[in-house]
């Protein structure tokens, strides 16, 4: 559970992008089927928008994902993101930011605890970020469903990138020294590929190349790694 600080934040967001919603979008959004079922036609689902939220979320999540964490392999990232976009983790947010006070539900499903069932609030936020890609866009939703799914403690459950794992292991020797210097720069100006040396005290120890200094570092901090069997 967020912590008190992190709930306000995560509802304030919340409520400033749903009371900004058209209001006949966010009327479909917080409509259950079985409410669309008991009222008849006039009466739309939020089953269509449910559908285009979970779209828009994974590629959002997996965007974020692939370019903060340049470093994991697919499987790490295929794994982050299920995590992410999971059903629990949908409805655990929806609970949060109080979105089962805006469901619209059918008796029964009223009377049967429908305005907490994870499966009702999962789809709901889908729904609501459906509805927000159509109004705002792609740019606003993403940037949206990053602020509601993305916690700060994400990095703890990740693994070191190659540049931070050598830096522990150099700064276990009192004294010792990294360092990383470009040593060539191959293509045109607006398309470079750098060649980049790892240092140790002085000593080059491995060389990386890549479209961008930090590519280069990277891999040349990976490649002084898995040398010495720290890294896989």
């Amino acid at each position: 559970m967020p912590s008190p600080k992190k709930v306000r934040r995560l509802e304030r967001i919340f409520e400033e992008a749903i009371h900004s919603l058209d209001d006949d979008l966010r009327d479909q959004a917080c409509t259950h089927v079985s409410y669309s079922n008991e009222k008849g036609e006039g009466f739309p689902s939020n089953e269509r928008l449910e559908f285009l939220g979970d779209a828009v979320i994974s590629l959002a999540v997996a965007s974020y994902l692939y370019n903060e964490f340049p470093h994991l392999p697919e499987g790490e990232l295929t794994r982050l993101r299920a995590s992410l976009v999971s059903g629990a983790s949908l409805a655990e947010v929806a609970q949060v930011v109080g979105l089962g006070a805006h469901l619209k539900l059918g008796k029964g499903e009223e009377m049967t605890g429908g305005r907490t069932r994870p499966s009702v609030l999962a789809g709901a936020l889908e729904a609501v970020i459906g509805a927000y890609f159509i109004q705002y866009g792609w740019d606003m939703a993403k940037e949206l469903v990053i602020s509601l799914l993305i916690n700060e403690e994400i990095s703890d459950a990740l693994p070191l990138d190659p540049k931070s794992l050598l830096q522990e292991q150099v700064q276990k020797t009192p004294g010792a020294k990294l360092e990383y210097k470009v040593v060539q720069i191959d293509g045109p100006d607006h398309n470079p590929y750098y060649t980049v040396a790892c240092l140790i005290n002085g000593t080059r120890v491995s060389i990386g190349k890549g479209g961008t200094k930090k590519e280069a570092e990277e891999n040349a901090a990976r490649k002084y790694l898995e040398g010495q069997g720290l890294l896989d």
